[in-house]
């Protein structure tokens, strides 16, 4: 069940200077809440975060300052969140002749108290894949 889906803005660190503060595209899905079947998932929130174009930085760069701030602003015990970084497909150059294709990464972190730190990226594949096509499509 999509229990958020909204612009979510990090305030970065460095005071005024607000350096590594940005916005991203936030959905949060919490398994536990719409499973009828009662299946025990191992990771039962799924975060799904992507760049938006007017953010001044990207969810990569802070992907381990995002994951902290959302696990605690939302109460999301991280060992049993799976963290995704989507990103959708992208055209350039000339008539759009050029296309990066949509990409969807697990990142897992190592967790030092409440803070991510060390992120890891590798390519989600399928099954897993199918089914966060599938949530973030409805």
């Amino acid at each position: 069940m999509l229990i958020y889906d909204d612009i979510y803005d990090w305030k970065g660190w460095g005071g005024k200077l607000k350096l590594g503060s940005g916005k991203c595209r936030l959905r949060i899905y919490d398994l536990k809440k719409g499973d009828k079947k009662g299946l025990m998932h191992i990771r039962p929130v799924i975060v799904v975060v992507s760049d938006v174009k007017d953010s001044k930085m990207s969810v990569r760069s802070c992907t381990s300052h995002i994951a902290t701030l959302v696990a605690k602003e939302f109460d999301i015990d991280p060992h049993r969140m799976l963290w995704v970084e989507y990103y959708p497909e992208h055209k350039y150059g000339a008539g759009d002749t050029h296309i990066i294709p949509e990409k969807f990464d697990a990142v897992e972190f190592t967790w030092h108290g409440d803070k991510a730190i060390q992120p890891k990226w590798r390519p989600l594949m399928s099954p897993l894949l199918d089914e966060i096509k599938k949530l973030i499509s409805d």
